[in-house]
């Protein structure tokens, strides 16, 4: 792929949906299509429209083309502006808001809010990978501040606080992890954990009490932030200022651009954000390509709104 060197090349670059849809068919499909139906390589291209394919199975015989059961599935939205608003989310260091998407791509509000999402959908990270080595586990709280919040959605004096738990796994000189936990349950906490980081790895927290309930499974260091205490050198430098930092870059996108995340689609955004720094050795180019391998799959405007 080639190599760009600012926004203004990538632009020149895919400045027509065919090329766009050629460039998509390589990443979805590395050269040879498959039915997204069936799942079959049987199929042949239409000789006089070469963006359809029709399967060749007898038990399908479906016709569909390279968006079909993608995030671009029936979208009014011409594929040159999904690749620049994927490649603004996938490389831009904090990301953008639905606000200035609109303006542009020249589409309104609500499409470019919709179509960050789904964006944002393709910059998840499912893979099974655990963390290993040295890892640094710790919480943030999102929910914004009691001072900007209207008067009826403060929360009152004394009453538990409505904000919500991030946990995040970060391997010193590698990835970082991260689940949003709507029930703050000692159970979640570990469960997460467990899901995070490889038995046997070093786990580095602070002193919170759910971190205890897996040291069995790890080399357990704790720092106690409450006396002051930040860093500390045994075997290893015992801290969790890596995974601290990685909540600073998460704050700084929520509160800097999104202002007020709701709890609903926090996942996303937090997905979004990890995605950026997973990948943060790559180059831009490279970056746009990971994302687009990982379309499948649809985000519909209902189940976005849904309560």
């Amino acid at each position: 792929m080639k190599t760009f060197k600012s926004i203004v090349e990538f632009q020149k670059h895919f400045n027509t949906d065919e090329k766009c849809r050629e460039f998509l068919e390589l990443q979805r499909w590395n050269g040879t299509p498959a039915c997204p139906h069936c799942a079959s390589i049987n199929v042949h291209r239409f000789a006089t429209n070469n963006r359809t394919f029709k399967c060749r199975e007898k038990g399908c015989r479906q016709k569909f083309s390279v968006t079909v059961g993608t995030i671009y599935e029936n979208s009014k939205i011409p594929l040159t502006k999904w690749f620049l608003a994927t490649y603004i989310l996938s490389v831009h260091s904090k990301g953008i808001s639905s606000l200035q998407l609109s303006s542009w791509l020249g589409i309104t509000q609500k499409s470019a809010w919709h179509l960050n999402h789904r964006i944002r959908k393709m910059l998840s990270n499912n893979a099974p990978e655990l963390l290993e080595g040295i890892c640094e586990v710790d919480e943030s709280y999102h929910g914004g501040k009691e001072s900007n919040k209207h008067r009826s959605k403060r929360t009152p004096k004394g009453a538990p606080s409505k904000k919500i738990m991030v946990i995040g796994a970060v391997q010193r000189g590698g990835k970082v992890k991260t689940k949003v936990i709507p029930r703050t349950t000692i159970e979640n906490v570990t469960n997460t954990i467990k899901e995070f980081v490889a038995p046997n790895s070093i786990m580095v927290t602070d002193t919170h009490d759910a971190y205890n309930k897996v040291k069995h499974l790890y080399e357990h260091h704790r720092v106690n932030h409450t006396k002051g205490e930040y860093v500390r050198r045994e075997s290893i430098i015992v801290h969790t200022n890596t995974i601290e930092g990685y909540w600073n870059i998460l704050k700084k996108q929520i509160n800097g651009i999104h202002h007020f995340v709701s709890s609903k689609h926090l996942q996303r955004y937090c997905d979004e954000s990890a995605f950026r720094y997973n990948s943060k050795e790559l180059a831009q180019d490279e970056r746009f390509a990971n994302a687009l391998t990982n379309c499948e799959g649809t985000l519909q405007y209902k189940a976005l709104i849904a309560e």
